[in-house]
């Protein structure tokens, strides 16, 4: 997220508290979704959560003090905030500036206004873990079924109460008290037989409607028992292929990669694509079955995305279209920077960990928006913090 997305009046992330936000952190580092999110991400992320409201998840930024408390510089404590912004995981709440707080208190002298950051989910968390969400942005919230989660065992009449350190007791039910009855009582559902008395057979009761269930389609036809082993076959020597799925359950991972099954594709296309995703890293997803299904989600979104755009165009003209543009050569069209947009990136100069990494991409660019004033403060900046940091 970027810009005003990073914001609870614009994010499209939900509300959280801060324990089930940490789990969700956890998640966000160890799936990849960002590439410079790490360790040191996790530590930021702890150490704002220690000082969360548990009712709202608002936290203030305190950078000299988490710099302090985590042994790093200022400019890394900024960087791995915005990474956590970026993932959807902090919204601002209040921006810091240098208005006085201490008036609007009653009290004396001068405080400057402190940034304050939410607590936020995002969506892609939320589809990879199947939750059903209510609302949008940070007021939306998880529906959670509690219909099943009534396990208190129910009273049964006539059962003694076992009251442990007392003598027993005898706590029978109003039903144990009543006096036998020589008369018999007609109750619903009984049928006079011929020459006194009842039938106590049970009566047919007319069964309940039942809901047809549904079943998951493959290109419009529903899914059949061949089709399930089909798939779990290719799933079994996908799992053999790829090391790092083999904590996960055959039927689980089959279900897990129905889509890419659904599309036809063989053991050996989805253990490359599966491998590609891990390639030239160390780093292994702890938790498989949520990686593999928000890439899916991912993938499955672009082509989504893709196939509407083109929808609208025949095959002869898309193919028309293609060619001329590769006989045009046409460059990629990127708005034009304005000089408004280079006075918007001066005013500021505490962003120059940012212009480092700017400086650091494109020297060129970096100089045009930023100019060379701020840009040799950010090299300032630098140099002085690496000097403090030998010092001591």
């Amino acid at each position: 997220m970027y810009g005003t997305a990073q914001e609870i009046e614009h994010t499209t992330s939900r509300w959280s508290a801060p324990r089930k936000w940490l789990t969700a952190i956890r998640w966000l580092i160890g799936a990849g979704l960002h590439p410079k999110a790490n360790a040191t991400t996790q530590r930021v992320a702890d150490d704002l959560a220690s000082r969360m409201d548990y009712t709202t998840g608002h936290a203030r930024y305190c950078l000299l003090e988490t710099a302090a408390r985590l042994g790093v510089d200022k400019a890394t404590v900024k960087r791995h905030v915005k990474y956590l912004r970026e993932l959807g995981a902090l919204a601002w709440v209040q921006h810091g500036s240098h208005a006085n707080v201490r008036p609007l208190h009653d009290l004396p002298g001068y405080a400057a206004t402190a940034t304050v950051y939410a607590a936020t989910i995002p969506p892609s968390y939320d589809h990879a873990m199947g939750h059903t969400i209510v609302g949008t942005g940070y007021t939306a919230r998880i529906v959670i079924d509690m219909r099943d989660c009534n396990t208190s065992p129910k009273a049964t009449p006539n059962t003694p109460v076992d009251n442990p350190g007392n003598p027993p007791v005898d706590n029978f039910g109003a039903e144990g008290l009543a006096p036998p009855s020589r008369t018999g009582v007609k109750e619903v559902g009984q049928v006079d037989l011929v020459g006194g008395g009842f039938n106590y057979t049970e009566q047919a009761r007319p069964r309940k409607a039942q809901i047809p269930r549904q079943r998951s389609q493959i290109n419009g036809r529903p899914r059949t028992a061949a089709d399930v082993q089909k798939a779990g076959k290719t799933v079994r020597l996908v799992r053999a292929l790829v090391n790092w799925t083999q904590s996960v359950p055959l039927r689980r991972l089959e279900y897990v990669l129905r889509p890419w099954t659904d599309r036809g594709w063989d053991a050996m296309r989805i253990a490359d694509e599966l491998n590609g995703m891990c390639a030239g890293v160390r780093w292994k997803p702890k938790n498989p079955v949520a990686f593999i299904r928000a890439r899916i989600a991912q993938d499955t979104a672009h082509q989504a995305a893709v196939a509407q755009a083109v929808a609208p165009m025949d095959n002869a003209a898309w193919r028309a279209f293609v060619q001329l543009r590769q006989a045009l050569a046409i460059p990629a069209v990127e708005p034009e920077r304005t000089d408004a947009d280079r006075l918007r990136a001066r005013a500021n100069w505490n962003v120059w960990p940012e212009v480092l990494d700017h400086l650091a991409d494109d020297q060129d660019d970096a100089i045009d928006l930023y100019g060379e004033a701020l840009c040799k403060y950010a090299i300032s900046q630098q140099a002085r913090t690496q000097t403090a940091d030998y010092a001591y």
